[in-house]
């Protein structure tokens, strides 16, 4: 057991939910490793909605119209949403640990989203509590999530003071 403040006080259930399942082998038992590292800090779980393929009977705006009705029915009014969005703030590993320290105080949940292909709807964004973006550069969405997942376990290591991130 850590004995640490932010570790005893982070009882917040963080999910992070994603358009699409996870297809490489490779990548997800690297996703599964990171999973099972950061439940051992708080209860963590991977939501996977379905998307739908972008083809000549939908357009990219249905598309993501038919995905935002499956993300806001994830959400209760009262979770901290935070899209991983291009357009959101960078921050700094070490940032990110602050920001994710201070967004779980006086939420019961915190639900980090990944957009579809086309991004998000105008009604997801419009819930959204905050947006962060990973990189100012273009990854696939299924390597985002091993970046994602990375980041959130070292967040959580910087938090408790554990040998892992080097500055």
């Amino acid at each position: 057991m850590v004995a640490s403040f932010f570790y005893e006080a982070f009882i917040v259930k963080i999910t992070l939910l994603l358009t699409g399942k996870t297809s490489k082998p490779f990548i997800k038992e690297h996703i599964d490793a990171l999973e099972k590292r950061i439940s051992r800090y708080c209860d963590f779980e991977i939501i996977e909605i379905k998307t739908e393929r972008y083809s000549s009977a939908l357009t990219a705006n249905e598309i993501k119209k038919k995905e935002a009705k499956l993300i806001l029915n994830k959400i209760k009014d009262k979770d901290f949403l935070i899209a991983l969005d291009e357009n959101g703030k960078q921050f700094s590993s070490r940032k990110f640990a602050e920001v994710l320290e201070r967004h779980s105080l006086g939420y019961q949940k915190l639900v980090f989203i990944v957009g579809g292909a086309f991004g998000f709807d105008s009604k997801v964004l419009e819930r959204v509590n905050t947006k962060i973006s990973l990189s100012s550069m273009t990854f696939t969405h299924q390597l985002i999530r091993v970046i994602f997942l990375e980041q959130l376990y070292r967040a959580f290591t910087i938090l408790n003071n554990e040998k892992y991130h080097n500055d």
